[in-house]
Formats: structure tokens, sequence, C-alpha cells
């Protein structure tokens, strides 16, 4: 009953799917944990919605709005971040300015150009797999991708002094909590070719590289940092699966 009661925390807080308004907020920090399983419910969504768009429109068109399907499911939660860190981390100079830049909530040059890209970036591999791993991919991209904001916070320590409003949320999850992250995550690999368990590397690889780049500049990691890193590791899961295929 606690593992339902802290995944539905996690849907709640992560995604815009209703939930029970009896829960316990205050549980929220360990039910981060319940990241990839969120995935699997925004990927399975997002990856039916691309099966039937498909079947009256384009690819491109279907997968446009797979991607618009999935910024609905979670209130382009992850999105904000990664235009955040744009912003702060193209924008600032020091980590004070960083910070400032990040908690602001207008979006700047940096955030539209990154979002812009990004989303480009996920349209043009999307479009150009073979259609029938399209859904598979989807579902495994929002599981795999969610993996590494755990990551993250098991290496550093949250960023923003201890008067910020996002601190209650902050969690360091243990190796025991990691495992079972771990595997929820990799499970939705199983639905592709076995050659594509190979993409977890490079995603986890940038993933190591932005760590050291967020304790770079301002020692630890910030919300928006695990949204950016969500972001930026489905698109390079994308990646690697787009070049993988040509083996398979």
């Amino acid at each position: 009953m606690l593992h339902l009661k802290l995944f539905m925390l996690a849907l709640g807080f992560y995604t815009r799917l209703p939930c029970p308004q009896t829960l316990d907020y205050k549980q929220l920090p360990q039910a981060t944990v319940y990241l990839p399983l969120v995935g699997w419910l925004v990927g399975g969504i997002t990856a039916s919605s691309f099966y039937l768009a498909n079947l009256l429109w384009p690819q491109a068109t279907a997968v446009i709005l797979a991607l618009i399907i999935g910024i609905l499911l979670t209130g382009a939660f992850h999105e904000d971040g990664f235009a955040d860190v744009c912003d702060g981390f193209g924008g600032g100079w020091g980590k004070q300015r960083i910070m400032e830049i990040m908690k602001d909530s207008y979006i700047g040059v940096y955030g539209v150009l990154g979002l812009l890209l990004i989303f480009l970036l996920k349209i043009s591999l999307l479009d150009g797999m073979f259609v029938a791993a399209v859904p598979f991919v989807l579902l495994a991209g929002h599981s795999v991708s969610r993996l590494p904001p755990l990551l993250l916070m098991l290496r550093y320590d949250y960023a923003r002094n201890n008067d910020s409003k996002a601190v209650g949320a902050v969690y360091k999850p243990n190796l025991q909590e990691l495992a079972v992250s771990t595997v929820i995550a990799l499970l939705p690999l199983a639905l592709l070719p076995a050659l594509c368990v190979l993409a977890i590397i490079p995603v986890l690889g940038v993933n190591w590289y932005l760590g050291r780049y967020y304790y770079r500049y301002i020692g630890g990691y910030t919300g928006d940092c695990l949204g950016a890193s969500q972001q930026i590791a489905e698109t390079v899961f994308y990646l690697s699966v787009s070049a993988l295929w040509i083996f398979i």
C-alpha cells in the first residue's frame, strides 16, 4: 500500500493526471524513485498516441502529435527545467547569477533556442525511424530518461540554500532504491532489438558529464537541472537508437 501511495504521489507531482487529494505530500521526496515508473505511463500513452495518429496522418505529423500529448501529460515539467538551464548557464556568469536566472519565470533567447532545437532533433530522429519501432522507442525513451535525474541526486547535493521552497522535495536515494529504479527504467528495452541496450551507455556518459558540469558551475543540482537531464537523456537515447539501428 505504501508503494502505491508513493507512486501516486510521484504521478501527481510529475504529471497532470488526476490523483487522490488525500495523499501525504510530506512523503514526496521518497516518491522520486518512482520516476521511471511514471515514465512507463507517460511513454505508454505517448506511444499509443503515435500509433493511432499514424493511422491517419504522415509519420512526422504523428510524431509531433505524440510529443504534444507528452507535454500535455507532464505540463511541460521537464521542458521548463531544460529551458531554465539553457537560460541560466547560457546567460549567467558565476553561481549566483546562474541561479537567479534559472529561478526567473521568464524565458530568454537561450531557453527558446534550446527548446526549439531539442524538439526539432526529436522530431527528425523519430520521423526517420522504422515506423513500427517508434512506439517502443518512445516507451523506452520516457522510461530510461527518468533514471539519470536519480543518478544526479545520488551523487551530488542540492545547490540552493536551505530556505529554498524546493528543498523539501530533495532526496538522496539509497543504493537499493536506485537498483529497483534502474530495473524499472531499463525493462522497456526488452521490447527493442537486443543491440539497443547499448544506447544506455551514451545516455549515462552524457549524464555523467552533465553532473560534472553542474557541479563545476553551481556546486550541485537544482530541480531545473534534473528536468534538463531528463530531456537531454531522452534525446541522447533517440540519437543512440537511431545510430544503432543501422546495424540491426
